[in-house]
């Protein structure tokens, strides 16, 4: 398969270098025989769209993607996880009470899923048991991946792995490829320490490795999951028992294809529109907000800040205007930047006035992003959070459905989120042809990194109707979101 892509790859270059030849060739032979002049546009028109066609960039295409459900065995449901917290025997009863206060506050249905290890009496949390626990997500779902595309592991060129939480050696990545036996010449990468937005960043290192070597590289594999086993902390400082309670199994593969690739392909679910990144690691405050460091005992855990509320709003403030110039249409941006002159105006002219500011009359207008993207994937990192993210979008409950019901459903499953609820959307029939989904993942550094891709396959093509997802929504997607959540607040 390698061979071939090359092969492909050449035979492509030749034929744009015969055809650019033979453009200079018919434009000497005009030019020796004193033809007429308009002869001249022929070969040079044939050279324009020769130069146009070979500088264009590619469209990345989502060709497919899975999502795992753990085997049943693996469930925890919220009374067994709050008794579990008091016999495992590492907590003391303040840590309990903190936590159980926090899992029957979150909303999590008894269905979401730990791994293997945590279930043991005391949990186990060895380095053999991250490396199980990797293959026991990694598998079923690239077999699953293949097996619904079609495509070997052997055609594979590219393929990148996010996990934040565990980096062993050797990598990941590596670990697959050995699995699959894929080719000698895959690009593989693994990233490590990007939080819940490193999906979106696979996405984007993808884009780079099909774009960069054109023809060579057809398709490309993007894995995200969440080393759970890793992650557990048996301390005592609440900042970092959050993990113990948010945290769950899950993992998403998705294959990505290149549109200018030579071989037949199979067809594409969706085409990447736009990727935007943004990163202000550079802010402490925001590089502070989530830690992985050792509490006063030295006992390793993740660390969530009180000011992370703070931290979010800022980074939509620096990431939402690059993304709108990119996806908003123009009658959007039109509307938009009337209101905020409008607003900027009645604003001066109330200080100017020192008149008291009316109920409404101070809130900034923002711009409506369901005019670029009708469906929202966001960061299911809590209910709170989710909410308060929603607000910030100007959007409703019914947006941030997708969100809320796979928090519910499946807990926080870290960068894997985004793809359960691109699947939520299809699984109750709500992704036709042309529409756009937006998926905006949020990290520790702190960093904004969001995808919007547009539905490319014809209505009926897969997951496109109520009930059509097989996978882990299958049984139970009529149940969801559910609506009545507790909601206590939690000190």
């Amino acid at each position: 398969m390698a061979h071939k892509d090359r092969l492909l790859a050449v035979v492509h270059r030749l034929f744009s270098v015969a055809t650019l030849l033979l453009c200079i060739l018919v434009e000497l032979f005009v030019f020796v025989l004193h033809r007429h002049a308009a002869l001249y546009l022929l070969p040079a028109c044939a050279m324009l769209l020769l130069l146009r066609r070979s500088g264009r960039l590619a469209n990345i295409n989502l060709v497919d993607y899975a999502y795992l459900k753990p085997p049943r065995r693996l469930r925890v449901t919220t009374p067994a996880l709050l008794e579990h917290f008091r016999l495992i025997g590492c907590f003391d009863d303040g840590s309990v009470e903190f936590m159980s206060r926090v899992v029957e506050a979150s909303g999590m249905c008894d269905e979401t899923y730990f791994p293997p290890s945590l279930h043991r009496i005391p949990p186990s949390a060895t380095h053999a048991d991250a490396v199980h626990e990797a293959g026991a997500l990694f598998f079923p779902t690239l077999d699953e991946l293949f097996a619904k595309t079609g495509v070997a592991p052997s055609a594979v060129g590219a393929l990148v792995v996010s996990c934040s939480g565990f980096c062993p050696a050797p990598s990941l990545a590596a670990v697959i490829v050995n699995r699959y036996g894929m080719r000698g010449d895959v690009k593989a990468f693994s990233l490590s320490g990007m939080g819940c937005s490193a999906g979106v960043v696979g996405v984007d290192v993808a884009r780079g490795v099909l774009r960069a070597h054109d023809g060579a590289v057809q398709y490309a594999v993007v894995v995200s999951a969440e080393i759970v086993t890793v992650g557990w902390y048996a301390g005592k400082d609440p900042s970092k028992l959050l993990l113990n309670c948010f945290f769950r199994t899950g993992c998403s593969a998705a294959l990505l294809s290149n549109s200018n690739a030579v071989a037949v392909a199979p067809p594409a679910k969706y085409r990447l529109v736009a990727l935007t990144r943004t990163n202000l690691a550079a802010d402490d405050r925001g590089y502070a907000s989530a830690l992985r460091e050792e509490d006063d005992e030295g006992i390793t855990g993740f660390s969530i800040g009180r000011g992370l509320g703070g931290v979010a709003q800022d980074l939509l403030r620096a990431h939402l205007p690059a993304l709108g110039a990119e996806i908003l249409p123009w009658h959007e941006k039109l509307r938009y930047a009337a209101a905020l002159v409008r607003f900027h105006f009645n604003h001066r002219q109330n200080n100017t006035k020192m008149l008291p500011e009316e109920d409404g009359q101070d809130t900034v207008p923002k711009p409506n992003f369901l005019a670029a993207a009708k469906h929202l994937c966001l960061p299911a990192s809590g209910m709170p959070m989710i909410r308060m993210l929603a607000e910030g979008l100007g959007v409703g409950e019914r947006e941030a459905e997708a969100a809320l019901g796979t928090f519910q459903r499946f807990g926080n499953q870290s960068a894997a989120s985004l793809w359960y609820q691109l699947a939520y959307h299809e699984a109750k029939g709500r992704v036709r042809r042309g529409d756009r989904v937006w998926q905006l993942g949020m990290g520790s550094g702190s960093k904004a990194n969001s995808a919007v891709w547009e539905r490319v396959a014809a209505d009926g093509d897969g997951a496109a109707a109520p009930g059509a997802d097989e996978g882990p929504w299958g049984d139970c997607i009529h149940r969801f979101p559910v609506r009545e959540q507790p909601r206590a607040e939690i000190d």
